[in-house]
């Protein structure tokens, strides 16, 4: 099995992380992740296919949001919100509490 890459903190950009926030779909991924410590893939529950929910799951992880472990077949993602508050303080506070609202 490949292993799942993820960047480290340093690594993290704003804009990649902007980028993979704007995104309606990821967003309501971020906010699912928020609220648990960790959810399989399959407890996601965003209105799109898979191969989309994967091609979302990447985008939120190669932009450092998420952290992805596998478990045999499962796989298990989590909020990487440690990381983020460290490299941008107050970022995800602030997206989340104003996402809430739309």
């Amino acid at each position: 099995m490949r292993a799942i890459s993820h960047p480290i903190r340093e690594q993290l950009s704003l804009v990649g992380v902007l980028h993979a926030l704007s995104d309606p779909v990821r967003l309501e991924i971020v906010r699912s992740l928020a609220d648990e410590a960790e959810l399989s893939c399959g407890k996601l529950a965003v209105a799109v296919s898979k191969s989309t929910l994967s091609h979302h799951l990447k985008v939120l992880r190669d932009a450092g949001l998420t952290q992805t472990r596998a478990v045999g077949v499962h796989r298990f993602v989590s909020l990487r919100a440690g990381d983020i508050e460290a490299r941008f303080p107050g970022l995800l506070d602030c997206v989340l509490e104003h996402s809430a609202s739309t």
